[in-house]
């Protein structure tokens, strides 16, 4: 470890003596941002043209060059979607230059098709990274219509999709809790609405989108297999702007503009919610005979406000909060029942310019996810017969702080830290009937501490080699236990010729919080609990190769293809899943006073999960979208679960592909369509059904004729049909395939712009698979017996949808 750190360390200091000494050299620096909206623009390109001499900007619009004088220096900046913009500066003195970028589609045809739109993926250290620009995420066709970041995840080489219809992130064999979501710092742990049919992401706050699932930069820490990192706007600086839709099932509305007369702040306000309770409620009392009440909705509200206070300090103050609620209840009130969770995150950011080559940000962050039943009983004299309450959830409380420092355009170093307070609730039941009184059992709060430090730096020690080397100094402390462990990381890419680079990485990560789940969908009443002194941190270690090719102009492909190829395998330790028949309640005989621990009812075991992905992308152009290819193998191994032996776990998935196009038939009307297909998932199904004779050697007493009583002895008696299972996750579900096809129809008028958009979901009506039940088959000759046979269940045949969308 130390012949990896010290290098890394002692580079940089004579980076920063050079730059210190070298009195020739001078710096320009400052911010992109977007020219209609006064938006910072993230991972904008500034570079010299003609050569390799550049940087890019970070998360807050800055970026910082630093090169020898000259009398007058030009400087390109582009970015995929805007047209790229050259600046030319007096550069005989350090100096500041912010610059505007116009989105493409205002320029002409022929200005955008000239334009260098993004940073070639061949010239770029960083392997198994995707960015997904959101103007592209809104016009891809979706369930519902309703557009959703992970859905569109799921169509990413190395991304697995869940159950049908479902939102569930599987990265290159990593279960849902193996994947860090942020917004805007925050860490976002259930993500799904709706049961996980859609995300909690309104994609009309979000700036961006980036999803990482391997060679992980050193900043990225705690989980396994992917960042999911989300940025939402900051609010039109310029005047007021909103944007909002009308759909099948939900409806949203955005507002953002400057709230001060010298336009130095901006907010941004985004609502939406969905009104199934109101479009179920006639269906479900038809159907009851007016006896029954019952629905469910979610809703979400983003919001956000920025202030610049000089050209060397900004403060951002966002927060998200959203909510589902599922509600049961029978007139008179006899019996009531109540399902809700909800995420609520808060972040407070400050920025600080202390020089032109080095950038501060500082974070506050809070998280809170929480899950509750409810459910009520009355009897006939509406006296309370039987009451119940169940919660769970995890809140956190942490400060980030990081430094981007530029020495030169060769190195680009960042270094920060992070400390987050985790309080688990890991479940919590109260009880009250007349009989018991009340019976109360609950798992005590876990508080736990997780902290992290890094450090890295992206060197480019010739014009063909681009290196990312950094580590990550992580720990955890619950109770009386601590665990330190270091986490080196590297990325590195050679260009084998112009257009043309290979590239490999190798990342150590450590996660310290855990998901149990019985099911691996990513339900609400799946638990987060921490790292014990039992319960050891999961691990993992991932290596990647590949080749990255840059399309510039091709003659069959056009412009602005780029292809990726990508190998890689992965080991996993100390992941953990539920015992046999474990269950989340932890609900043993109320009235024992025996203590359960959430740690008697899981096991720890390993997995491994290797492959390749191709990814062929376009991103601007009439014709934009990827062709994606994943072939991989992902196994789990548990002392305790399936006699020992290796398994597949449900989202392993052999052959996964997605074909994704969107053609802008012309200025008014869009066209999309997506295919998707994929190998079965493997399930564990009944194989057979058996009936036992259960043994009772106590007695009973037998009444004759109402009169006379006997006592005799009861040996056995039949028991309940039961199923049998086999080996774990031996069957292999049916293939899922299917194609949805959308079509936009603009209207832009002076200040405002209207879209119609029809599509259709599963547009050749395949029946995939949701999930597969053993029943047994009537005869029609009632003296034969049944026959049993294994039956498949599908919830979404084709399903059309309309939305309405404005802006103005």
């Amino acid at each position: 470890m130390r012949l990896f750190l010290y290098p890394l360390l002692f580079s940089l200091l004579i980076q920063i003596a050079q730059a210190q000494t070298q009195s020739t050299r001078v710096t320009v620096s400052g911010y992109v941002r977007e020219a209609a909206s006064q938006e910072a623009l993230i991972g904008v390109n500034v570079y010299l043209p003609g050569t390799s001499t550049g940087t890019t900007t970070n998360t807050y619009g800055f970026y910082s060059l630093t090169l020898p004088a000259t009398d007058s220096l030009t400087l390109a900046f582009s970015f995929v979607g805007y047209g790229t913009v050259s600046r030319t500066v007096s550069f005989r003195r350090n100096a500041q230059l912010n610059v505007t970028l116009t989105p493409g589609r205002e320029l002409s045809e022929v200005q955008v098709r000239g334009a260098r739109t993004d940073e070639k993926v061949s010239e770029s250290p960083q392997m198994s990274q995707i960015d997904i620009p959101v103007a592209q995420i809104k016009k891809i066709p979706t369930l519902l219509g309703e557009k959703d970041v992970l859905k569109v995840l799921q169509l990413m080489p190395g991304v697995q999709k869940g159950s049908e219809g479902q939102t569930g992130i599987y990265v290159r064999g990593g279960g849902p809790d193996q994947n860090l979501i942020i917004l805007d710092d925050a860490v976002v742990y259930n993500a799904n609405h709706l049961f996980g049919f859609f995300s909690v992401f309104n994609g009309d706050a979000l700036k961006s989108v980036e999803l990482t699932k391997g060679g992980f930069p050193a900043r990225y820490g705690g989980r396994l297999s992917s960042v999911i990192e989300l940025n939402m706007k900051d609010g039109n600086r310029e005047k007021l702007h909103g944007e909002g839709g009308i759909g099948l099932i939900a409806s949203r509305l955005t507002l953002e503009g400057p709230f001060t007369k010298n336009k130095k702040g901006s907010f941004l306000v985004s609502g939406r919610r969905t009104y199934l309770d109101v479009l179920t409620a006639p269906i479900i009392r038809a159907s009851t005979n007016g006896e029954t009440t019952a629905g469910y909705y979610f809703y979400d509200l983003n919001a956000k406000a920025n202030y610049d206070f000089g050209p060397k300090n900004r403060v951002y103050v966002s927060g998200y909060f959203g909510r589902d609620r599922f509600y049961s209840r029978e007139d008179g009130g006899t019996f009531d029942i109540g399902l809700g969770w909800g995420n609520a995150t808060g972040t407070v950011r400050w920025n600080h310019l202390f020089s032109q080559k080095l950038f501060a940000n500082l974070s506050l962050i809070y998280s809170n996810y929480d899950f509750g039943i409810s459910s009520d009983e009355t009897d006939q004299n509406g006296q309370n017969a039987t009451s119940l309450r169940y919660r769970s959830g995890i809140r956190d409380l942490g400060v980030k702080f990081d430094l981007d420092y530029y020495p030169t355009p060769r190195h680009s170093f960042r270094m920060g830290g992070q400390a987050t307070a985790h309080r688990f609730t890991p479940s919590a039941l109260v009880v009250q009937n007349r009989l018991i009184d009340e019976f109360t059992r609950n798992v005590e709060a876990i508080n736990a501490v997780e902290a992290g430090l890094y450090a890295e730096d992206v060197w480019q020690p010739t014009d063909r080699w681009r290196i990312n080397a950094g580590l990550r100094l992580s720990a955890f402390q619950q109770g009386s236990v601590t665990y330190l462990r270091p986490e080196p990381r590297l990325s590195a890419s050679y260009q084998l010729r112009p257009g043309l680079s290979a590239k490999a990485s190798y990342a150590t990560m450590n996660q310290y919080i855990h998901l149990l789940s019985n099911t691996g969908i990513g339900l609400p009443t799946d638990l987060w609990v921490p790292t014990t002194d039992r319960v050891a941190p999961q691990q993992s270690r991932q290596v990647a190769v590949g080749l990255a090719r840059d399309f510039s102009d091709n003659f069959v492909l056009g412009k602005g293809f780029a292809l990726t190829l990508e190998g890689y395998y992965k080991q996993m330790q100390n992941i953990i899943n539920y015992r046999e028949g474990a269950s989340f309640l932890l609900i043993d005989d109320p009235t024992s006073a025996e203590r359960v621990r959430w740690e008697d009812n899981v096991t720890a075991g390993r997995g491994w999960s290797y492959g390749a992905e191709v990814l062929l992308q376009k991103k601007v152009g009439r014709l934009s979208g990827w062709l994606g290819y994943t072939l991989s193998w992902t196994q789990w191994q548990f002392a305790e679960l399936n006699g020992g032996r290796p398994f597949f776990p449900r989202y392993d998935r052999r052959h996964d592909v997605s074909v994704v196009g969107i053609y802008e038939l012309s200025k008014r009307i869009t066209l999309s369509g997506t295919w998707v297909y994929g190998t079965g998932q493997a399930l564990t199904v009944p194989v057979a059904n058996y009936q036992a004779f259960l043994h009772d050697p106590g007695l009973r007493t037998v009444y004759a004729n109402g009169m006379n009583s006997i006592i005799a002895p009861l040996f056995s008696y039949p028991g309940e049909v039961s199923d049998y299972g086999g080996q774990r996750n031996s069957f292999r579900a049916e293939a899922y395939h299917r194609f949805d096809v959308g079509i936009q129809f603009h209207k832009q008028k002076r200040r405002h712009e209207r879209t119609w958009e029809f599509s259709l979901y599963n547009a050749y009506n395949r029946r995939n698979p949701f999930f597969y039940n053993l029943e047994t088959i009537a005869p029609q000759d009632r003296s034969q017996p049944g026959r049993t046979a294994l039956f498949r269940y599908s919830v979404f045949p084709v399903v059309p949808s309309f939305s309405y969308n404005f802006k103005f």
